[in-house]
């Protein structure tokens, strides 16, 4: 990730972990067990958040700016028959014909379920319709900083990294999954009852000792953790939305502003050469 959080969060190891001269050699691989963990859980807060920005632009994007794209392809395919018309030349019809084709594609599979399907099954607000429940799409690219704020302290307190035993796990990774969904939408309100139901559950116990072997594994495993959390920041910072997010990592929002101004000025252009070609053919 090219974000603060997540360079913070990546250059955070073990080894910068406190030292201890005096501890016992199980107490600091402890401590440096609980540095990863840390560690982990702000890289992993880093990486969801920007998926989210990257989730949410996509869906704008296609909502806010796609009528504008399919009004540009008909008015090419439009001017492509006006001047296939005006000179009656085979090549001319044949990209008009091609142009035309372009503006009536054969939907496929995603843009069928749109909205409605991811690979992971249903979207949240898929489901919400059919369960009747308040449908609360995303309104902008990038959550409100109180939104961000109540995010980040959730995650700290309720990560399933942090479980002690395996009912535990289950109950934090439930509990998560509401967070990343109320936090993918936005809804400051809901975070913070969110707030307030952790809060008002059960208290962990605190951490045993735990023997050697066990803090080396568990190294080892949020080592390999950190390396595919890292292969999936590339992946959406690679990806063509999370390049266009890069242009304006400031405020995301405003680049779909500035994009919509471009496209309506080639809307513009394209409807007076149409035009202009109308009246040359009349």
């Amino acid at each position: 990730m090219t974000t603060p959080e997540a360079e913070q969060a990546q250059d955070e190891t073990p080894e910068q972990a406190p030292q201890d001269g005096g501890a016992r050699p199980e107490e600091r691989l402890e401590k440096a067990v609980r540095a990863a963990e840390q560690a982990l859980i702000e890289y992993e807060i880093a990486v969801e958040t920007f998926r989210v920005e990257v989730e949410n632009f996509s869906r704008l994007h296609h909502q806010k700016l796609g009528p504008m794209y399919a009004r540009l392809d008909e008015l090419d395919a439009l001017i492509a028959e006006a001047v296939a018309a005006r000179s009656g030349d085979p090549e001319d019809r044949r990209k008009a014909a091609e142009a035309r084709a372009r503006v009536l594609p054969m939907p496929g599979v995603d843009e069928l379920f749109h909205g409605w399907m991811d690979g992971d099954g249903l979207l949240p607000e898929a489901a919400a319709m059919l369960t009747d429940q308040s449908v609360r799409p995303p309104q902008r690219v990038r959550p409100s900083d109180e939104a961000r704020k109540l995010y980040r302290e959730l995650v700290r307190k309720a990560h399933p990294d942090l479980a002690q035993d395996e009912q535990e796990r289950e109950r934090r990774d439930a509990f998560i999954a509401r967070v990343n969904a109320a936090y993918g939408r936005g809804d400051e309100a809901l975070l913070r009852e969110l707030h307030e139901e952790w809060d008002a559950g059960p208290v962990p116990d605190e951490r045993r000792p735990t023997p050697s072997e066990e803090l080396y594994a568990r190294l080892e495993w949020l080592a390999q953790r950190k390396e595919l959390l890292s292969v999936v920041a590339r992946e959406l910072e690679e990806s063509a939305i999370g390049a266009m997010l890069k242009l304006a990592p400031d405020d995301p929002d405003r680049l779909l502003d500035e994009i919509a101004e471009q496209l309506l000025a080639q809307v513009a252009e394209r409807e007076a050469e149409l035009e202009q070609l109308r009246g040359r053919v009349t």
